[in-house]
């Protein structure tokens, strides 16, 4: 069961690694699957870089390094607080397939990570 629970551990850090990469490293095709645009100013790249990317890169990374129960729980609330956000979008904003489906995989990563580290 240890087994089971550490290989899922390291694959939700990797999502969270692979993820974040992606708004790290090409913040023009994270803005542009998000429907995102930049004002004009190199901003709206930088806060995609930030908190779509290095973000989840380094808790991602933060977590397979100190490899406890309670660092790959955060991968959890993290994921979660999203999933919040998201939610409020899709009850404030509206309502897309987009949106649910980021929100579907925001819970399902946020769920597995507490359920099997609290």
């Amino acid at each position: 069961m240890m087994e089971l629970i550490s290989f899922l551990n390291y694959a939700l850090a990797g999502v969270s690694i692979i993820f974040g990469a992606l708004g790290w490293l090409a913040p023009r095709y994270t803005m542009e699957t998000v429907d995102l645009r930049d004002g004009g100013s190199t901003m709206g790249r930088s806060e995609v870089r930030a908190a779509s990317g290095a973000l989840f890169v380094i808790a991602g990374l933060g977590a397979l390094w100190l490899d406890t129960p309670a660092a790959y729980a955060m991968i959890g609330f993290i994921w979660a607080g999203g999933a919040v956000g998201r939610a409020t979008s899709l009850m404030l904003d509206g309502q897309t397939r987009l949106k649910w489906i980021f929100f579907g995989s925001e819970v399902a990563v946020a769920a597995m990570a507490l359920a099997i580290n609290l």
